[in-house]
């Protein structure tokens, strides 16, 4: 199965490696914009129970995991994501919700972040 060859945005490429390897599945689940100073991540997670969901950041990666086990068909879901951020979060200020089988995740920006990282000049 050749890799995807479509546009994809330079700090987002590499974060959804498991799409390549397995194809669309889970590749087309999630939303992530930035809008008045944050951004805001929207994730379709339909079968999970709230508190099945584990949220984690740690140093401008957010991390998604959730687990679910199917008693009566002994089958089990599991849901694994990375997302890392271009720009300084308020990490004091992420919040998320879950409702109707959708995780909503705001992440607002430090005043005045600016884009991580350097120009790289291209040659001729």
């Amino acid at each position: 199965m050749p890799l995807p060859t479509g546009p994809t945005s330079s700090w987002m490429q590499g974060l959804d490696f498991p799409s390549r390897i397995f194809g669309d599945f889970g590749g087309n689940d999630y939303e992530l914009y930035e809008e008045d100073d944050e951004f805001v991540l929207t994730i379709e997670m339909p079968g999970f129970d709230r508190d099945e969901i584990d949220l984690a950041w740690d140093n401008g990666v957010l991390n998604v995991a959730a687990e679910h086990v199917a008693e009566d068909h002994g089958r089990k879901k599991t849901y694994h994501r990375r997302f890392r951020f271009p720009k300084n979060i308020d990490e004091d200020a992420i919040d998320a919700t879950y409702t109707n089988g959708v995780l909503e995740v705001t992440l607002p920006l430090e005043e005045g972040a600016t884009a991580r990282g350097k120009t790289i000049p291209i040659e001729s």
